[in-house]
């Protein structure tokens, strides 16, 4: 029997004990776990413990180049990155073994669709779905860029597209937004202050209405019920936020 190609999971975390569990237990299939952690105080390193000892620490400089340090570690042939939140049904993992399976396959990397749960729901308007994402490519074809806080995965090759898509768990409780808003918003704003030299009133004023109408009704957000409308104004708060902490870092260096 030819043998087939070899497979390794990235994940990154950061106090991911009431997540990570169950994540790994979707891809204990896999040839090889590599974690790479940001210092965790809670369980995280305990449990991933159970099934990899290849656990790295290492201070969190933004998501992509963590990701793509844990890139660096692997040794197999293929690579999935997954996140805590996130899960690999059973249909999506047999769809992965046949291509590592596949005698002849041209693809450098596949993109998949993933179910995003808001509150137990899946949203399935409002931009929330098909929500591509590239997570199963060859060792050596790409990495991430510095882009903060949705990098992209940049490849050379061609791309496919995977049938099944990924679970994702995102937000449990309203209350669950607010600490991911202010963490990704900092990294947003250290990036906008880049390329934007002055925040205007429309910046802060219409920028999130726009945000809004775009998801709720231009995306049809509004087909999801009270869970599309509340995700639709987080999203028009995120871009309120993060534009208000750009202002906030053109202020503090104009007091320097």
């Amino acid at each position: 029997m030819a043998s087939r190609d070899s497979i390794s999971l990235v994940i990154i975390t950061f106090n991911e004990e009431k997540n990570i569990k169950a994540c790994l237990e979707t891809a204990k299939w896999v040839d090889e776990i590599i974690v790479v952690d940001s210092f965790s105080t809670d369980k995280t390193l305990q449990i991933c413990s159970e099934y990899t000892d290849k656990i790295y620490q290492r201070a969190f400089e933004g998501f992509g180049k963590q990701k793509n340090y844990a890139i660096e570690k692997t040794s197999m042939d293929w690579i999935f990155v997954l996140d805590a939140d996130e899960r690999i049904p059973i249909e999506l993992q047999e769809e992965i073994k046949d291509i590592l399976n596949a005698k002849n396959n041209y693809f450098s990397a596949y993109r998949l669709a993933r179910k995003n749960f808001f509150y137990g729901y899946w949203l399935r308007w409002g931009d929330q779905y098909p929500d591509w994402q590239i997570r199963l490519f060859r060792r050596g074809v790409g990495r991430n860029d510095d882009f903060e806080p949705h990098h992209n995965f940049i490849f050379q090759g061609r791309l496919g597209t995977l049938r099944h898509p990924l679970i994702h768990i995102t937000e449990r409780k309203i209350s669950d937004h607010f600490p991911k808003l202010n963490r990704f918003t900092d990294l947003a704003a250290a990036q906008r202050v880049q390329t934007c030299p002055k925040v205007h009133l429309y910046d802060l004023a219409f920028r999130p209405l726009v945000t809004f109408a775009q998801l709720y009704i231009r995306k049809q957000g509004f087909r999801d019920g009270i869970p599309g409308l509340i995700q639709a104004v987080f999203k028009s708060l995120y871009t309120f936020v993060k534009y208000a902490k750009v202002w906030e870092l053109h202020q503090q260096k104009e007091n320097l």
